[in-house]
């Protein structure tokens, strides 16, 4: 049992982020190079086809990959799933394809049954269903949180993210919904939020972005990463208010996470500042984010990143909005009271 409890706890990558270390914050100084325009957010034709091994090639799964030009190396089929190798320069990913051939598992199964994580995690693990054919669990470790695919034979997890055919992160979405894992960072005294300190709302309102709802007076901006779980789960609990008209939304999409995603949070913001304003919400909310960025998609990013630099920009998602007594509210993360945290917004 020591070797499985060892072998747990060197999966757990994610932090559940302490209001010191935000899973969402910015690594370093903001930078946008017009250079993005390079990683567009459909999948490019590869300059040559990609040959694919015949157990894998109508695969729906494999096929996304190999469109994008990987190279895909067929590893066999182990514990009901089959495994391959993706590699595109020199760069490589290993994935579990999930039964259906619809999704991937992105991570590499361990020596560990389902019984086994159960036993170890006990009071620690919740179950968040199965997706494609696999049964996710997601398990905490003090500060610490990782997802886990069971294998259809339930003799092995995969700790790991699930992506489907269509580029899209499941597990990020999973995540998203789980009571208790998102964290809130406040910038707010015993009272509440406190007034920004700089004058950020005349910047932000110059940035592009969707909207949702239509209150004027009870107006908050949402400066968001497209792929970070936190920005996600905010606007769902905010979504019903904006539904009823209660406040009005504004979501300004950015790109802070490229080194956590591969590149996806640039080829997700790009993709939905090419949408018209009024479908960049819906773009974002339903993952419709693959289509090719627009002409103008790379100058309106490189905008809206320069506003997020000007106010100091720590953390997604990050709200700003005007109070009733015309000062400036701020906060950072997921509100922790979305009642009082709406009835603060506007006049």
């Amino acid at each position: 049992m020591r070797s499985v409890v060892l072998g747990l706890a060197s999966v757990f990558v994610f932090p559940t982020l302490a209001a010191a270390n935000p899973h969402c914050a910015v690594a370093g100084p903001i930078a946008f190079s017009g250079n993005a325009q390079q990683a567009p957010s459909g999948p490019p034709a590869p300059a040559s086809p990609t040959v694919l091994p015949a157990a894998l090639a109508g695969v729906p799964f494999v096929l996304h990959i190999a469109s994008v030009g990987a190279t895909i190396t067929d590893l066999g089929a182990a514990n009901g799933m089959h495994q391959i190798a993706a590699r595109s320069g020199n760069q490589f990913m290993l994935f579990d394809v999930t039964p259906d051939g619809s999704a991937g598992v992105s991570g590499v199964p361990i020596e560990m049954t389902l019984a086994q994580l159960k036993a170890v995690a006990a009071g620690n693990i919740t179950d968040i269903g199965a997706v494609h054919g696999l049964e996710g669990y997601f398990v905490r470790s003090g500060s610490m949180f990782q997802v886990f695919y069971a294998t259809p034979d339930s003799q092995r997890v995969i700790p790991g993210v699930l992506w489907d055919a269509s580029g899209k992160n499941i597990t990020k979405t999973e995540v998203a919904d789980i009571p208790g894992a998102i964290p809130t960072v406040e910038v707010n005294g015993p009272d509440g939020p406190q007034t920004s300190p700089e004058a950020a709302l005349p910047l932000v309102q110059n940035a592009t972005f969707g909207t949702i709802g239509d209150n004027p007076r009870k107006h908050l901006f949402m400066l968001i990463d497209p792929q970070c779980i936190y920005s996600i789960r905010a606007f769902q609990m905010l979504k019903p208010f904006a539904e009823a008209n209660q406040i009005e939304i504004s979501v300004i999409p950015l790109t802070i996470l490229d080194g956590e995603d591969g590149g996806q949070s640039t080829k997700s913001a790009m993709a939905l500042l090419s949408d018209p304003p009024e479908q960049i919400v819906t773009a974002w909310e339903t993952g419709s984010e693959a289509n090719p960025p627009s002409s103008n998609a790379v100058g309106k990013l490189k905008n809206n990143m320069l506003i997020a630099q000007a106010i100091g920009l720590q953390a997604t998602p990050t709200f700003f909005w005007r109070k009733a007594d015309g000062s400036e509210g701020q906060l950072v993360g997921v509100p922790q009271d979305v009642q009082a945290f709406v009835a603060a917004i506007g006049s």
